[in-house]
């Protein structure tokens, strides 16, 4: 009888990536998934260290399934993640519940780690091995997939931004080979993907290829079947040339792009060690819609870092105003232990929200403005599920808006044009052309 695996994923699509290579992984040890914890053998919290109070969220978690554990003696509880690789032995120390402690390097040691588990030790690996996991782990297996899907070609960050705990939790820059990276990407579209989101802490600065990112995403796009190209998440110094002229050139890189820029003030970004300057991200902007003209851009943006004045601020609203962003992401600084920023002097709390509802409010009109200017536009639908209504079909256009059709006789997998006759906050309508 198989044993069931339950896993909750934290924070980003590399998260998501993880979890489905830690499944199979232990797919071998007789696990199946399951939607609910109260049906599993093993529970995995798949950890993300990014947001303010991460650890405590994960005791917090951890405590819900207290009762479960007296009820079931023999279920195993795992952490997972960054979490893991950040607090390993104070887990195992602060909560006896938790059988196993795994860090986003050495998942491929989840079997090892799962036999010693269920012999009654606990179970603790939070290196970063020589090994290369991806090698490690087992070949994916061949049930059909969705149309969409993740893939990981590179991990760690060398750029110790001030504020973000990456380098210390995910290492230094790693790039995956091409040639496993093309020989994944094949078996993925084997089994129903047409579009592959490459995925990477700098995924700009992957070094895999012979050609950098750019060399990776035209050896893709000679695979037929694969109909999409995109990539998350970019840094602004390692948007090289051949990347700029990929976007205009590359068919099959699909016309969105997540580049961070975090402020508008040069001291600030200074502080946060950057190593960019606003000027120099407008200047990287305009030669990105010179080779797309329909480029459709997101960012990030963190306010109230510690020093952070209402000047400095009012350069990064003006930023905002100059660049146009049509998604976004913007929170409150909050400081992440161990890294530069966390000793400095903080802005109050009562600043912060006032300066990142200012923010929203200008990055939201953006944001609607963009959804509003596609009403009469036809744009390309690759059909994802059905919708909420009889005879819809909900996917995502090549500026990965959400958007709705009645489309009874459209599939999964399908691309189809679609005329787009109406925006709402998150998702457009629109009718079959």
């Amino acid at each position: 009888m198989a044993k069931k695996l339950f896993i909750k994923t934290y924070g980003c699509q590399m998260n998501v990536y993880d979890s489905e290579r830690m499944a199979e992984a232990l797919g071998g040890e007789g696990y199946e998934t399951t939607a609910t914890p109260e049906d599993a053998d093993m529970i995995l919290l798949n950890t993300c260290h990014i947001r303010e109070k991460a650890a405590e969220k994960v005791y917090s978690e951890l405590g819900r399934f207290r009762g479960l554990k007296a009820e079931k003696p023999d279920l195993k509880i795992g952490v997972a993640g960054c979490v893991a690789q950040a607090e390993g032995e104070e887990i195992i120390r602060r909560q006896p519940l938790v059988d196993l402690v795994v860090g986003p390097q050495s998942y491929h040691r989840l079997p090892e780690l799962e036999r010693k588990a269920r012999a009654g030790a606990r179970a603790l690996d939070t290196d970063f091995p020589e090994e290369d996991k991806f090698t490690r782990l087992a070949r994916r297996p061949k049930a059909p997939r969705g149309p969409t899907a993740f893939l990981t070609v590179q991990e760690g960050c060398d750029k110790f931004c001030s504020f973000c705990v990456v380098p210390y939790t995910r290492g230094s820059e790693v790039s995956r080979p091409a040639e496993q990276i093309l020989n994944e990407a094949r078996d993925l579209v084997e089994r129903g993907v047409r579009e592959i989101t490459l995925l990477g802490q700098n995924v700009n600065a992957y070094h895999g290829h012979e050609g950098g990112l750019a060399g990776l995403i035209w050896a893709l796009a000679e695979i037929g079947d694969l109909k999409r190209i995109r990539f998350t998440t970019s840094h602004p110094n390692d948007m090289d040339d051949a990347l700029i002229e990929a976007h205009g050139a590359c068919e099959k890189l699909m016309p969105y792009l997540h580049l961070p820029v975090q402020a508008g003030s040069d001291r600030i970004l200074k502080a946060m060690n950057r190593k960019h300057t606003a000027e120099s991200y407008i200047r990287l902007i305009g030669r990105l819609r010179a080779a797309r003209p329909d480029l459709l851009l997101s960012g990030d943006f963190i306010v109230g870092f510690p020093g952070e004045t209402e000047a400095d601020f009012a350069e990064t609203l003006a930023l905002v105003e100059e660049v146009g962003f049509g998604q976004s992401y913007s929170f409150k600084y909050s400081p992440r232990p161990g890294t530069p920023a966390a000793e400095r002097d903080q802005v109050g709390e009562a600043e912060k929200d006032e300066r990142l509802q200012r923010l929203q409010v200008l990055l939201t009109r953006q944001q609607r403005d963009a959804q509003e200017a596609m009403v009469g536009r036809e744009v390309s639908v690759l059909f994802e599920k059905p919708g909420r209504l009889p005879g819809q079909m909900g996917g995502k256009s090549e500026y990965l808006h959400a958007v709705h059709v009645h489309a009874p006789e459209a599939a999964k997998g399908d691309i189809r044009k679609v005329r787009v006759t109406e925006a709402a906050a998150n998702s457009l309508g629109g009718v079959l052309v």
